[in-house]
């Protein structure tokens, strides 16, 4: 009886994870490659914020991205906070002041949880642009980037623009492996945008009118956690403008930074990400969350009775098959988006990993606090 019933369970849940996958597989390919307008000639002032702490060795590079961006210099605004660095932070930033460069310092004597969504909040309150979009200290941008994400904006009328991250510069195969991880993610997100059921998205790369996040009221109600000023505030503007989510789906508008150097630096990153996860307004994603989980964590189950009765191996070896099997078919696509076909070599030992770290992270991830910048936060 107990056999049947793991059976079928196990069916059950990899049939919906199978479903899931390729649901969202049609997402992506719902949403249609954007393509700039030639003729379209920038008219929308924007402000690009970033929050940094303790970035002295990449900031440089990226407020160089921004500056050389192909956009009216009289249109957009680079304002950069600087959270309490140790280092030299705050010196390059003013650096670049003739340059037109704002520099923000947090003056904050009570310890706070969201630092970063303070120094975005601080950023917003002093910008002039019609639109906001932020990035991160240690990201790189091509120079249609900005022209890019505007033409969007101008062509789509959303109220919120998600737009693509990838891993670049990667030294070895534990770098590769998370370059490929991450666009199984964001991947992820575009696809529930391309379905119209907006989930996830990255600060990196992320863009909403000014007037809507104080419409929003900004990050109130969701400034008790540390991270969560994308994904966080994705729900707040969908819970109003549901069908106003975009994004911009254009090799133009990608934004490039770097995967973690070891594992424990990845698990303090995937634990932050996790722990944004029971905190959505809309709990049909947290179910759906939930319920990836709970498959992971059957083929586990799976393969440690396996070790008693060879029937579970055969059942966990099928789950992975077929996990394996929609992974390629979802992954390949995004591999595609970014040219990065090569990277599928290493989906089947990616896919194996995936279920030991997923389990683990969703519950280390949603029961205690992790290191993020330096800090011990929730």
């Amino acid at each position: 009886m107990v056999t049947i019933v793991i059976s079928f369970i196990t069916a059950l849940l990899t049939l919906g994870y199978a479903g899931i996958v390729l649901y969202l597989r049609q997402g992506w390919i719902n949403l249609q490659v954007f393509q700039p307008s030639v003729k379209s000639l920038p008219k929308i002032r924007v402000s690009v914020i970033i929050a940094a702490r303790n970035e002295e060795d990449k900031l440089d590079k990226t407020i160089n991205d921004l500056l050389n961006q192909d956009y009216p210099k009289e249109l957009f605004e680079i304002i950069v906070v600087d959270d309490h660095s140790t280092d030299r932070t705050s010196e390059i930033i003013s650096s670049y002041s003739e340059q037109g460069v704002l520099l923000i310092k947090l003056n904050e004597h009570k310890p706070l949880n969201s630092y970063k969504k303070k120094a975005i909040a601080e950023a917003i309150q002093i910008s002039k642009g019609e639109l906001i979009i932020t990035t991160d200290a240690d990201c790189r941008m091509g120079l249609q980037w900005l022209k890019t994400i505007v033409d969007y904006y101008q062509q789509t009328g959303c109220k919120m623009i998600s737009s693509p991250v990838v891993f670049f510069e990667e030294k070895n195969t534990f770098e590769k492996m998370q370059t490929l991880e991450f666009l199984y993610l964001i991947g992820l997100g575009a696809a529930t945008i391309g379905q119209n059921i907006p989930s996830t998205c990255n600060g990196a790369n992320l863009a909403y009118r000014k007037d809507v996040f104080n419409e929003v009221d900004g990050f109130r109600g969701i400034d008790d956690l540390a991270s969560g000023d994308d994904e966080l505030l994705l729900h707040k503007i969908a819970s109003l403008y549901p069908t106003k989510i975009g994004f911009c789906k254009s090799e133009k508008a990608l934004v490039y930074t770097h995967a973690k150097p070891d594992i424990s630096a990845f698990i303090q990153q995937r634990k932050r990400w996790a722990s944004k996860s029971t905190k959505y307004k809309n709990k049909g994603i947290v179910a759906l969350g939930i319920s990836l989980w709970i498959f992971n964590l059957f083929i586990l189950i799976n393969i440690v009775i396996g070790l008693f009765d060879a029937h579970y191996i055969y059942l966990a070896g099928l789950s992975f098959f077929i996990k394996i099997l929609v992974e390629v078919a979802f992954l390949n696509l995004m591999c595609g988006f970014v040219k990065r076909k090569n990277l599928m070599r290493y989906q089947p030992l990616l896919s194996f990993a995936h279920i030991f770290y997923f389990v683990y992270i969703g519950l280390a991830g949603n029961s205690g606090k992790y290191l993020w910048k330096g800090r011990m936060v929730r």
